[in-house]
């Protein structure tokens, strides 16, 4: 049976008493909960401490969530500074807008801190991280969805999305009681939802096949992400900045893909790190040791 359309939830928020129940909110939790098991299972398979991740997080999950909604309000400045806007809307995390080149930057950043405090080189966990953030973001295109927002074009596909007249986390109902149809358009959420999914699998196999290290497998994680990314903003309808006509995400996949793709092949014959298994004291928990590159050097747990 094929299916005709995809239907938008028709609320996004719900009230627990005084407290506002945000499904956006509940989906970057729960991807980042994802991102956080998978990084775990893989970073201990490559010899990390168990509890590394979780401290790491700590430091990096904030300063990712600021860089994304920095990114996000630098690049659609229009709602809160434009005419009509709401400058302290700016800070409304919770009614969604995070920029995931921000969130990367700026949670780079404090994964970078938090490493260092733990004497762990950072290039290591991102390859361990790479898989879960693809996940991770899979998941938090489902808060896309329920706001039912960063759709792309009209079109008549069999897979194509309704989206409904949105206001204040609800659909806005008619005079005849039912939802305000605004029409039937890409499911862009959809898209990239799918394409991060196989690009994190595409990753896992290529850090197995390869034994990638020294960041290389983080690398091929943005290459493929750009890849993708590049295709949906050029179906997404919805309000950006635009240089020379062209959406600034566009820019922006582009010159991260080619930095990525420019770092995975400079680092190319490298062997993959060995890191010894975590001791309670940074200098010994987390070391980078040269890898002879064979089999027997492979770390317990790989798989």
């Amino acid at each position: 049976m094929i299916l005709a359309t995809i239907p938008s939830p028709t609320q996004g928020v719900w009230q627990l008493g005084p407290l506002p129940i945000r499904a956006y909110a509940l989906c970057i939790v729960a991807g980042i909960v994802a991102a956080i098991v998978i990084t775990e299972k893989r970073w201990v398979a490559r010899g990390g401490a168990r509890g590394d991740v979780l401290d790491i997080a700590v430091w990096a999950v904030p300063f990712g969530i600021i860089g994304g909604r920095l990114y996000h309000v630098i690049s659609s400045p229009r709602p809160y500074f434009g005419a009509g806007g709401h400058p302290l809307r700016a800070f409304a995390i919770w009614e969604g807008g995070l920029g995931i080149w921000g969130a990367i930057a700026l949670g780079g950043v404090g994964a970078w801190i938090a490493c260092r405090r733990r004497g762990i080189p950072l290039p290591a966990f991102a390859d361990a991280l790479a898989p879960g953030l693809l996940v991770a973001q899979a998941i938090g295109r489902l808060g896309n969805w329920f706001n039912n927002e960063l759709y792309g074009g009209l079109t008549d596909l069999p897979w194509r999305l309704r989206v409904y007249q949105w206001d204040g986390g609800h659909a806005v109902i008619g005079p005849d009681g039912h939802p305000v149809v605004l029409g039937y358009y890409h499911p862009t959420f959809l898209y990239e939802l799918i394409w991060n999914l196989a690009a994190a699998a595409f990753v896992v196999w290529a850090d197995r096949r390869f034994r990638l290290g020294h960041g290389r497998a983080f690398a091929l994680y943005v290459v493929a992400y750009c890849i993708g990314r590049l295709g949906v903003e050029l179906l997404r309808s919805d309000p950006a900045e635009h240089f020379f006509g062209v959406r600034l995400n566009v820019f922006t996949a582009i010159l991260v893909g080619l930095g990525g793709l420019a770092y995975f092949v400079h680092m190319r014959g490298r062997p993959r790190e060995v890191i010894t298994r975590g001791a309670t004291e940074p200098a010994d928990d987390g070391v980078a040791i040269p890898a002879a590159g064979d089999a027997d050097h492979r770390p317990a747990g790989e798989g």
